[in-house]
């Protein structure tokens, strides 16, 4: 069991449909959250995937903010549609560094403060949301699916290192959710999807995860 109560954590994305409310039911159960993301607001701190800097940036602010970290949750990406063959380079660029590149860089720059946090005698995590394209490589979707799986293959083998820390590490894979990420793509536009899972449930399986010492989270998770 991890105590969310009393923790801190770190929510990379909280300005997101799915991201906020995570980071929301995280606060109900009485966690400081750091509250991250490209534009932030009302306090939160900046954080840009795509910068090489950025990763170590956040975590040394989210720990100069609360004194330490608990935890880290990654809820932040970018989406693109389209043939494979016409993806561009930039939209390859982009999809890549904000779903793969930019996110391994907080895993790893998380160790240290989390690995302190372990040795305190807490239960320090990191969540990840490759969702379920890591599973399932979508038509349509080949960069994007692409990086998400290197996300999750990264986790997997990740996770065998970092528990010798003491350090949990979750991947979540929902399917197709009703946040208006679909709605903003950076390149194409959206097919007609089926019926999408609720935010809210999706944000609170994953917040009882999180609290109940989850270790995987399939897309089989999410439904029923």
């Amino acid at each position: 069991m991890t105590a969310i109560e009393g923790s801190v954590i770190l929510v990379i994305g909280a300005s997101g449909g799915l991201g906020s409310l995570i980071a929301t039911r995280l606060e109900a159960g009485g966690a400081t959250v750091v509250r991250a993301s490209r534009t932030a607001s009302d306090g939160g701190l900046t954080v840009e995937l795509r910068s090489t800097e950025s990763a170590s940036a956040v975590i040394a602010a989210a720990v100069e903010r609360a004194g330490r970290l608990d935890g880290v949750v990654l809820a932040a990406g970018v989406v693109a549609f389209g043939p494979a063959a016409d993806v561009s380079d930039a939209t390859i660029d982009e999809l890549v560094l904000s779903n793969m590149v930019g996110q391994l860089r907080v895993i790893r720059d998380a160790a240290g403060p989390l690995a302190e946090s372990a040795a305190a005698g807490r239960d320090p995590f990191i969540v990840t949301l490759s969702g379920v394209v890591a599973e399932m490589p979508t038509a349509g979707l080949a960069a994007y699916s692409a990086a998400k799986a290197g996300l999750a293959a990264f986790m997997v083998a990740a996770s065998r290192e970092y528990r010798r820390s003491g350090i949990r590490l979750l991947d979540a894979r929902p399917g197709h959710t009703g946040t208006a990420l679909s709605q903003h793509p950076i390149a194409g536009t959206a097919p007609a999807f089926g019926a999408a899972l609720d935010p809210d449930a999706v944000a609170a399986r994953i917040v009882e995860a999180i609290a109940s010492g989850e270790k995987d989270l399939p897309s089989s998770a999410f439904q029923g």
